[in-house]
């Protein structure tokens, strides 16, 4: 267990090196192979024997969840490489509505990850972690717990935010209603919606992020966007650099996605793009012409009616799904 300190103590922010990989389909053969060039390389000086791993993938909500959430076909290669590895294995994310669990039935995930035996986490305990700046933040203990956090994001547009891509995932180990109330307090024009996003990376676990984007999402997000064939797989302990190169890839400049300003005002390592390393493909061979994201964005802060709204309905379809 000791070769996994470098993950456990927080999410890593210096290593600047990414692995892109080119993959057309979801076709089982295909992935399980890009799945284990990815993480082998990854974990190669770890032992995984006994480890803890948590997958946090993309589960935002069922509505037309096999577009908006990370594909069901890259959540259950993940889980049965680590297992395959000797690892213990849980699946968990705070979705906007619903339960996790609900979620992973409606993409057509949990018949998989029950046949492999790994359980799915719902985000329901707690512990309160001061951040950098001083701001508590109630994070689910499970993701703070486990030996590495395996981030599972989805490349989409977004409405609010841009681009949702592995900073933005992480939002996700905010518990339940923390998370509408975090848009509701710090969001508007002068909040602190995006650096404190940021800060998370700085008292989560250390893992990799390795991003579904195979089919990606455009034009809005992150919910109702349409689909888009990338083809591609990103691998990386770094979010920082890997949301840098795939703003690359998108040909998105960065100066307009609010996650990426708030990284570079932070001084986290992995916002330049001439610094970061490509061991396999380089954005300039994966870049894409007419991937597009909302020309405005709306406002990340909701209205005291809409939180209201949104609550309640979270609340009914949480006690619909039990």
């Amino acid at each position: 267990m000791a070769a996994l300190n470098q993950f456990r103590s927080c999410v890593q922010t210096n290593n600047t090196s990414l692995a892109l990989l080119g993959r057309q389909t979801y076709a089982p053969a295909q992935l399980d192979q890009a799945v284990d060039t990815l993480l082998a390389s990854s974990f190669s000086q770890s032992s995984l024997r006994t480890a803890q791993i948590l997958l946090k993938p993309n589960l935002i909500t069922a509505t037309n969840g096999t577009l908006a959430c990370t594909d069901q076909r890259m959540i259950v290669a993940v889980a049965r490489w680590f297992l395959d590895q000797g690892a213990r294995v849980g699946v968990g994310d705070s979705p906007a509505f619903g339960s996790a669990r609900s979620v992973l039935m409606a993409i057509g995930a949990l018949p998989s990850l029950q046949a492999l035996g790994v359980p799915v986490v719902e985000f329901r305990h707690t512990r309160e972690i001061i951040l950098p700046g001083g701001m508590r933040a109630a994070l689910a203990t499970a993701a703070l717990d486990c030996d590495a956090l395996i981030n599972l994001p989805k490349v989409k547009a977004h409405a609010q935010m841009g681009l949702t891509l592995a900073i933005k995932n992480y939002f996700g180990c905010l518990a339940g209603l923390r998370k509408p109330w975090w848009h509701m307090v710090h969001g508007g024009r002068q909040g602190r919606f995006s650096d404190l996003l940021v800060e998370l990376l700085s008292v989560l676990p250390g893992g990799v992020s390795l991003v579904d984007g195979i089919v990606a999402m455009h034009r809005t997000g992150p919910v109702h966007g349409e689909a888009y064939p990338l083809a591609l797989m990103v691998c990386g302990s770094s979010p920082v650099a890997v949301d840098t190169a795939l703003l690359a890839v998108l040909g998105v400049e960065p100066a307009r996605i609010p996650l990426w300003l708030a990284a570079r005002r932070a001084g986290i390592d992995g916002t330049e793009l001439a610094d970061l390393t490509f061991p396999l493909l380089t954005p300039a061979q994966c870049r894409v012409k007419d991937f597009m994201i909302p020309e405005e964005l709306s406002p990340v802060r909701f209205n005291p009616f809409r939180f209201v709204k949104n609550t309640l309905k979270r609340m009914l379809l949480r006690r619909t799904w039990r």
